[in-house]
């Protein structure tokens, strides 16, 4: 019988480096201002700050913006992370304190800023609750799903299309807790964290082997880095955006608009003596 403890390592390796990308500096995207830097070409304050409110979705930003904008972020950390990759495989660089290591840190942190980015731009909630150094469990959940998905899990799909409805139906601005630690979505959650632990070391050992040859190594490290991180990310893109949560519109009620409109035109009058 095989040993229980071998059977979860995987999983529990591949939550050790979410865990610590999730810590490095820069990784961690604020979504009020994410969205109002993203939104600002294109949309007027007053639904920019709806956006913020209550979801770009909510606001009735076009599709073909929100498309657009999730393009522009995907092509940006891609440079960064195939720009940083190729410089780890260089004599001095990440090498210093360990090539690999540092170089499946700086990847998956790139991997964990793009799927935020493309979680609120295609309408989801804050995905940090606080500024925790500690990633909460349903926070380090929706991670893993979504990065599942970014490497073409199929049940991990299942499980972001589920949590979605979720928050879709229950017009939810934070992440399902329970549903997520101890719900129907857990166990889904712990299959996709084993088998990405899996895939991450085989793909570990096989990236190590091309940094022992350092000038043809970063070259290989950059443009497979590229070659990766770009369909991944268009994988997850294409999943969210196939999603009800993300149709414009959705989410947005009338009654919650005048409210709104009420409250913003209260700050900008002066007040009656």
């Amino acid at each position: 019988m095989a040993d229980p403890k071998a059977i979860e390592n995987p999983g529990s390796k591949f939550t050790q480096v979410l865990d610590a990308s999730a810590k490095l500096p820069g990784v961690r995207i604020n979504r009020a201002a994410y969205l109002r830097a993203a939104l600002k070409r294109y949309c007027p304050a007053e639904q920019i700050e709806r956006a913020i409110a209550y979801s770009p979705a909510g606001a009735g930003v076009p599709l073909e913006v929100i498309t657009e904008i999730a393009n522009t972020s995907i092509a940006f950390e891609a440079s960064k992370v195939a720009g940083i990759s190729t410089l780890a495989g260089l004599p001095g660089g990440f090498a210093m304190i360990g090539t690999v290591p540092a170089d499946l840190l700086q990847y998956f942190g790139h991997v964990i800023r793009t799927a935020q980015k493309l979680a609120y731009i295609y309408s989801w909630p804050d995905l940090f609750a606080d500024d925790d150094q500690e990633l909460d469990e349903a926070t380090e959940s929706i991670l893993t799903l979504f990065v599942g998905v970014m490497f073409g899990v199929q049940m991990a799909q299942a499980g972001v299309s589920k949590v979605s409805t979720m928050i879709a139906g229950q017009v939810l601005k934070t992440l399902p807790q329970q549903a997520l630690t101890k719900g129907t979505i857990y166990p889904v959650v712990k299959k996709v964290a084993s088998y990405l632990g899996v895939r991450m070391t085989k793909q570990l050992f096989a990236g190590g082997v091309a940094k022992f040859v350092p000038v043809v190594g970063a070259v290989l490290s950059g443009g497979l880095t590229l070659a990766t991180f770009l369909p991944m990310s268009k994988r997850l893109q294409k999943h969210l955006a196939s999603l009800e949560l993300t149709k414009p519109g959705h989410r947005a009620e009338a009654d919650d608009f005048i409210i709104y409109a009420e409250v913003i035109e209260d700050e900008i009058q002066p007040s009656k003596p």
